[in-house]
């Protein structure tokens, strides 16, 4: 029986114009599907023109200038339309889908959705539920002793993935699958038993207690950051009065 972590796979990721879920916007985007491990994978990307600049922090990170995305980059409505569609196309062929950080990248498609579409990724996700691995929440979770940071660069070193092409969305996607691949394989005893829908179903029960921690380690020292315990998305902010 082939087990899930080298089963069929899908990945999302995004590069964005900051880090805000609400008020940022997607500046590119790809999807990524493997049907085994090992296998070719297929790679679906998008370059969006905001109609917003994009600060130069963010340039600095993903190289995304607002002249090349404004003669590059589609417009957002029908693109955010297309992610959401393949997404909900993978998430009907039973396939996990991998997202890094998924509380943000599955949150800001939301609020682009709600933004150009008037609609929730939920109303695209209704007859396919998202099965989702996290390979943030998994590693933390697995190895939660383990000093030093979880971004994507630092897990790929820790489980011998290469990235070559940090912060294109396509190549952190296919990053972020094969540290999903190659978590399961260190912890294959206590992975093997679990479904991908088991293991959502936990990590959102581990996600909110390492927001807990967290949180908890911002108040002893005086950080006023809140940590939103929601995954794999977080819900809509309440209108203002």
């Amino acid at each position: 029986m082939t087990l899930w972590y080298d089963g069929p796979l899908a990945a999302f990721d995004t590069e964005t114009t900051g880090v805000d879920v609400e008020e940022d916007r997607i500046v590119s985007a790809a999807v990524v599907v493997q049907d085994m491990a090992g296998g070719r994978p297929r790679v679906t990307r998008w370059l969006i023109n905001p109609g917003v600049p994009v600060p130069p922090g963010a340039i600095e990170v993903h190289g995304l200038t607002d002249d090349h995305l404004q003669r590059n980059g589609r417009w957002p409505a029908p693109v955010m339309e297309e992610i959401a569609r393949a997404l909900a196309e993978q998430c009907a062929a039973a396939r996990p889908l991998v997202v890094m950080n998924a509380p943000f990248d599955l949150t800001i498609l939301d609020r682009e959705l709600r933004r150009h579409r008037a609609a929730s990724l939920g109303r695209y996700l209704e007859n396919a539920p998202l099965c989702v691995l996290d390979p943030r929440v998994l590693d933390k979770h697995l190895d939660r002793y383990r000093k030093g940071r979880r971004t994507l660069t630092d897990l790929c070193a820790q489980y011998e993935v290469a990235l070559d092409e940090a912060h294109d969305a396509a190549a952190d996607a296919v990053a972020a699958m094969e540290v999903t691949r190659a978590v399961g394989r260190r912890f294959a005893s206590r992975m093997e038993r679990l479904s991908p829908a088991e293991l959502h179903t936990l990590q959102a029960v581990w996600h909110a207690a390492q927001a807990r921690g967290l949180q908890a380690w911002f108040a002893r020292s005086g950080t006023p950051e809140t940590v939103d315990p929601a995954w794999p998305l977080r819900p809509e902010l309440p209108a203002a009065a």
